[in-house]
């Protein structure tokens, strides 16, 4: 994305949108509404949809043609750039910075690379250890804080956050790493009667 400006997330979600093949910006917003995950991730009305596809287009990270529908008005069809593809494709792969983006970047993160177990293993993975390390210097900043100091009780307040979020990375990274269960198979690796 452009430096002028931070990126948003969603503008990488509809890059993301475009990986299958080219849509056109009403089936790109359907698309966005009709998946539950993205849904439940974000909010996005149609103006804005149409918007922010504009942009990327005029930013070089899509490409339009107009396409004729018989007697209804033409519709432009948009497809990912090599450099739209590149910048979704970097930005998949990268792990959020800031607890503040877990909730939106990283799940709509997780979402696109959750059907290759080797991509998700390398985002979950990239996130545990930038979690981790924002765990130990909370915690060597908490013991130069009076325990009984409202920055104290802050700081815990984040840190039993990131505790709760590296144990969910943590679940995620410990079920894409062990073989899937067969039915009937026990813990011990022995496979009962089913």
């Amino acid at each position: 994305m452009p430096t002028s400006r931070p990126p948003l997330t969603i503008e990488h979600v509809l890059l993301g949108l475009l990986v299958p093949a080219p849509l056109h910006a009403y089936e790109i917003y359907r698309t966005l509404r009709q998946q539950p995950a993205l849904a439940a991730i974000w909010h996005l009305k149609q103006s804005h949809c149409y918007a922010l596809l504009a942009r990327l287009e005029a930013e070089a990270y899509l490409s339009g043609h107009t396409e004729a529908q018989g007697a209804r008005p033409p519709r432009r069809v948009l497809a990912l750039t090599p450099t739209g593809q590149y910048a979704f494709a970097a930005w998949c792969t990268a792990p959020v910075t800031h607890a503040r983006d877990l909730r939106q970047e990283f799940l709509a993160k997780l979402y696109f690379v959750f059907g290759d177990p080797s991509a998700r293993t390398q985002l979950v993975r990239a996130q545990l250890a930038v979690i981790s390390a924002r765990i130990d210097a909370l915690e060597a900043r908490a013991d130069t804080l009076d325990p009984q100091s409202f920055d104290h009780a802050l700081l815990r307040f984040r840190l039993g956050q990131l505790d709760a979020v590296l144990a969910w990375l943590d679940t995620l990274d410990a079920r894409q790493a062990a073989p899937p269960l067969r039915v009937g198979e026990g813990a011990g690796g022995e496979v009962g009667e089913v």
